[in-house]
């Protein structure tokens, strides 16, 4: 690696059954930062959301009060998207590979479509990237040029994976959707804002494919299809991380080699080889005696209204009090995709995240407090 002036090794080893349940997993839960959450995690206000606001002491939040207002205007009750609410997800990567192709079409064509970073969508790259704008996930410093990298869309979902400074609610000039990104880290294998991505694409979407993260061998030139030509790292052990999430079934990665020799997808699991090799997964993994249903892996429990108020405090702009925040977060379970429902009926309206350490046994899960009282009643019934 001349940048870095490092050797890297040419093999990595992975633990498959592991990582085929992490990012199974995925499927079910929310990556999305909301208020429910902090409420439930024992040390949610007064550690984890002093974290994300950078300069702040945890001793501040020691009254909730504080944090609440810095994170008033990105902070949800519960979760905006559900799992399965969309049937195909594009993400798409920042890669100089992307103007050897033209998978602008195939790309617009998903239900939606995420991209990272600052990346433009302009019609200079369209036939290369496509134009369609639904997510958007970025790294602390793009966050300072909000304005600029939301030009041309107002409905663009705007997630945060990094900290916020403390004056960030008097930078939300925008009508955007912006939230945080309830991220956690990695053990093993890829990381940055491409696999945060990737999490987010499973959390709510039934098929994943993935743009601009080529995995060619021989490819070097880590440069972005929007800036000047440059020598760049080269991401050895993300690569292999990738080709296994694919074998895996997890998703399915687009290149210029690939394309050119026509792609055999034949060979990437069905879904019906994936679950199946979920439970056997889940079967070698566990513990003797251990509970397989639905929330085996909730280590807290929490319950929350489902009828809180919308993101934005009392005293927000005008821009905001108009922002495009209702058409996410007021989406009843109702109006979802057959898929989603039918997810949602099944967790018996639990929502699930993970917490830090990205540790399979690991999750935060809240009920709703009306399924929570009703459970109560039953047993006082019974």
């Amino acid at each position: 690696n001349e940048q870095f002036k490092i050797y890297k090794p040419l093999e990595y080893e992975f633990d498959v059954c592991e990582t085929l349940l992490l990012w199974e997993q995925y499927r079910n839960v929310t990556t999305i930062l909301t208020r429910e959450y902090l409420d439930a995690r024992p040390d949610g206000w007064m550690d984890y959301a002093a974290k994300r606001i950078a300069q702040l002491g945890a001793a501040n939040c020691s009254n909730r009060s504080l944090c609440e207002e810095h994170l008033e205007l990105i902070l949800p009750p519960k979760p905006p998207f559900w799992p399965r609410q969309f049937r195909t997800c594009a993400v798409v990567g920042n890669s100089e590979d992307l103007l050897k192709t033209e998978f602008g079409k195939e790309i617009d064509a998903h239900d939606i479509v995420i991209r990272d970073n600052e990346a433009p969508v302009t019609t200079k790259y369209a036939k290369h990237v496509g134009m369609k704008r639904s997510f958007r996930l970025m790294a602390h410093g793009v966050v300072r040029n909000l304005l600029e990298v939301a030009k041309g869309s107002d409905d663009e979902v705007l997630i945060i994976k990094s900290v916020i400074h403390r004056d960030f609610n008097a930078k939300i000039k925008l009508p955007n959707p912006v939230y945080l990104f309830q991220g956690v880290v990695f053990r093993r294998g890829a990381k940055g804002t491409g696999i945060k991505s990737l999490e987010l694409a499973l959390s709510m979407c039934d098929s994943v494919d993935m743009y601009g993260f080529t995995v060619d061998p021989g490819y070097t030139e880590w440069t972005r299809y929007f800036s000047a030509p440059c020598k760049g790292h080269n991401p050895l052990q993300g690569r292999a991380y990738y080709q296994l999430l694919e074998c895996l079934g997890t998703m399915r990665l687009y290149s210029p080699m690939r394309e050119a020799r026509k792609q055999d997808w034949s060979v990437i699991p069905t879904r019906a080889t994936v679950n199946a090799a979920y439970y056997a997964a889940m079967g070698l993994k566990r513990k003797p005696g251990k509970d397989l249903g639905a929330f085996k892996n909730c280590k807290v429990w929490g319950s929350s209204s489902r009828n809180g108020r919308l993101s934005g405090s009392k005293d927000m702009s005008e821009t905001r009090k108009n922002s495009n925040y209702a058409k996410w977060e007021k989406t009843s379970v109702n109006s979802l995709r057959s898929e989603a429902q039918h997810h949602y009926r099944a967790m018996e309206g639990v929502t699930m995240y993970k917490i830090d350490g990205n540790k399979l046994e690991d999750l935060v899960c809240i009920r709703p407090q009306q399924e929570q009282q009703r459970s109560h009643g039953k047993r006082k019934k019974s």
